[in-house]
C-alpha cells in the first residue's frame, strides 16, 4: 500500500498559505501611519484632490501643482477616500487590489497551461518582497506594474492565445499600456516596448504581429483614454509638459543628483545599482531558490522545446528594467516591480518540472510566512519603537489634536513634512524663518513643531515663549504664546473685566 500523502504534495496549503499571506498585508493597511516621504506625499495629495475636487491637476501644496507624476494613482486614493473617508487604511486599499490584479494576472495566464505552474507563479509573486510591501504603501509603482503586467500578458496571448479569446487580449494590451500612461508616463512604453521589440525581431515574428495585432484601432483608443488628461493638465497648469518630459524623463534619467526636482531630491546611485536593487526586490526567492537550485537542478524534468518562445519572452520582459536603468543616475529599489511578475512566471515554468512537488510547496509557504511575519514584525516596530516616530508626525499631530484649544493652529517651523499635512487635514502651516514666527505669535498663541536640526540656535526672544507639550522623533511639540510682559498685561485686564458687572464696578 501507498503511504498516506504529506499535505504538502497537495496544491491546497500553498493556495492557503497565498491568501493567508495576502489576507495578512490587507488586514496590515491601516495599523501603521503613512511615511514620509514619498508614502505621505502622495496620500496628502490625494486627500487634496478629493478634498477640492480638482480631477485634473494634484496639488503638492495649496497653489503648487505637482507636476512630478500623472494622476492615477491619485485618482485610486482620492475615489478610496470619497468612499471610506480619510485614512491610512482607505489610502492603500487601492494599491493592495492593485497588487492582487497584478498576482491574478499571472495566475490565470499560467493556469492556462496548468494548474501547478499557476500555484507555483502565484505564490512567487505574491510573496516578493518588492510587489509585497508596495501593496500597503501609497505609490505609483503598483499602478505602473499593474499597467505593464497586462500589456505583457495582452501581446501574447492575442498573438499565441485561443483564437476565440485574442481579441479581448488585444484590448488588455492596449489598456495596460494606457493604464502605465497614466500611472507614471512615457516610461510605461519604454519598459513594454523594449522586450516586445527584442522578443519579436529575435524570432522574425515582425510579419506576424504587424499582420495580426490591431495596432491603428488599439492606438486611437489608448490615446483618447491617456492624450485629454495630458492636454488639460498643461492647460491648466501651464509648464507641466516640460518638467514632465524633459525634467522627470530626461534629466532625472541622465543627470546624477539631478537639482532641479521641485519636490524634493533626486535619488542619485552608482550605475549598476539597480542590480542590487532587484535581488532585493525579489527576497525571499533571490536567496531561497538558488539554495535549492543547487538539489533540484539535475531532477527536473528537461523544459520542452515548444515553451523556447515564451521562455525568451520572460527572460527579456524580465530584464528590461534592470538593464534599463543600469544607464539611470537616479533610481529607487521600486523600479524593478514591473519585471518581477515575469521572473516568477519564468522560475515557476522551471519549479513545475522538479519531482519533489512537496519541498516545492513547502520552501513557498515557508517564503510567504516569512514576509507576513516580517510586515507583522515591522507594524510592531513601527508603533512601539522610535522609527515611526522619526518617518511620520502622525503621533505629534495627534498631540496637537489633544491639547489644542479652538483657533490655536499648528505652525511647523522651516520645513512641514506632508505626513503632518496629511494628518492634519491640511491644517498645519509652515513659516519659513523664526522672525516669522515671532510675528505669527504677537496675534495669539500657536502650537510649535521643530525639528532637531532647527533648534540650534534658537532667538532668547522666541525660547522664552515656548512650553514644552511632547516629542515625537525629530520634532517637539511647543505651545507658544505672546512674549510674557504682554501675557502679564492681558491677564490683569482679564482680572479688571472680571469684576465688571452691569451695575458698575463692584
Amino acid at each position: 500500500m501507498r503511504p498516506p500523502q504529506s499535505r504538502w504534495e497537495s496544491d491546497a496549503a500553498l493556495w492557503w498559505m497565498i491568501a493567508a499571506a495576502a489576507v495578512a498585508r490587507l488586514a496590515s493597511l491601516g495599523l501603521y501611519p503613512v511615511m514620509d516621504k514619498t508614502e505621505a506625499r502622495y496620500a496628502e495629495i490625494a486627500r487634496k484632490m478629493a478634498e477640492l475636487g480638482d480631477w485634473v491637476t494634484p496639488w503638492f501644496d495649496h497653489g503648487v501643482p505637482f507636476w512630478g507624476k500623472p494622476p492615477l494613482s491619485f485618482w485610486v486614493s482620492a475615489a478610496s477616500f470619497k468612499v471610506m473617508g480619510v485614512s491610512e487604511f482607505a489610502a492603500r486599499l487601492p494599491h493592495w487590489l492593485g497588487a492582487c490584479a497584478i498576482a491574478w494576472l499571472v495566475g490565470r495566464w499560467l493556469a492556462r497551461r496548468s494548474r501547478r505552474e499557476a500555484v507555483i507563479g502565484l505564490a512567487l509573486t505574491t510573496g516578493a518582497a518588492a510587489l509585497f510591501l508596495a501593496a500597503g504603501a501609497v505609490m505609483t509603482d503598483i499602478a505602473l506594474g499593474l499597467g505593464t503586467t497586462m500589456a505583457m500578458r495582452g501581446f501574447w496571448l492575442g498573438l499565441q492565445g485561443d483564437p476565440a479569446g485574442r481579441p479581448r487580449e488585444q484590448a488588455l494590451f492596449f489598456a495596460g499600456l494606457a493604464i502605465g500612461l497614466l500611472a507614471k508616463g512615457p516610461i510605461a512604453a519604454v519598459l513594454v516596448g523594449l522586450p516586445l521589440a527584442a522578443w519579436t525581431l529575435r524570432l522574425g515574428k515582425l510579419g506576424l504581429v504587424a499582420r495580426e495585432f490591431r495596432w491603428v484601432s488599439g492606438m486611437l483608443v489608448t490615446a483618447m483614454l491617456v492624450v485629454p488628461w495630458y492636454v488639460l493638465a498643461e492647460v491648466r497648469t501651464p509648464g507641466f509638459l516640460e518638467y514632465f518630459l524633459v525634467g522627470e524623463h530626461w534629466h532625472r534619467f541622465v543627470t546624477p543628483g539631478w537639482k532641479g526636482d521641485l519636490y524634493g531630491t533626486a535619488h542619485a546611485f552608482p550605475h549598476g545599482s539597480i542590480w542590487l536593487f532587484a535581488i532585493a526586490a525579489f527576497l525571499p526567492w533571490s536567496v531561497l531558490i538558488p539554495v535549492a537550485s543547487l538539489w533540484w537542478r539535475r531532477t527536473a524534468a528537461p523544459a520542452p522545446a515548444a515553451d523556447r518562445p515564451l521562455r525568451l519572452y520572460l527572460l527579456l520582459w524580465a530584464l528590461t528594467p534592470c538593464m534599463f536603468f543600469s544607464l539611470a543616475g537616479n533610481i529607487l529599489w521600486t523600479y524593478v516591480l514591473p519585471g518581477l511578475p515575469a521572473l516568477a512566471m519564468l522560475l515557476a515554468l522551471w519549479l513545475a518540472r522538479v519531482p519533489r512537488g512537496a519541498q516545492v510547496n513547502r520552501l513557498l509557504a515557508g517564503g510567504l510566512a516569512a514576509m507576513a511575519l516580517g510586515i507583522g514584525v515591522a507594524v510592531v516596530a513601527i508603533n512601539l519603537g522610535s522609527w515611526g516616530a522619526k518617518n511620520s508626525t502622525r503621533d505629534l499631530v495627534a498631540d496637537y489634536d489633544a491639547h489644542h484649544a479652538q483657533g490655536q493652529a499648528l505652525v511647523f517651523l522651516q520645513r512641514r513634512p506632508a505626513s503632518a499635512a496629511f494628518y492634519s487635514r491640511g491644517r498645519a502651516e509652515k513659516v519659513c524663518c523664526t522672525d516669522g514666527l515671532l510675528a505669527r505669535l504677537d496675534h495669539g498663541a500657536v502650537y510649535v513643531a521643530i525639528a532637531d536640526a532647527h533648534r540650534k540656535p534658537l532667538p532668547e526672544a522666541l525660547v522664552a515663549r515656548l512650553q514644552s507639550v511632547s516629542r515625537r522623533g525629530h520634532y517637539e511639540l511647543f505651545l507658544a504664546g505672546p512674549e510674557p510682559s504682554r501675557d502679564r498685561s492681558l491677564d490683569h485686564l482679564r482680572e479688571i473685566a472680571s469684576e465688571v458687572r452691569p451695575g458698575g464696578l463692584k
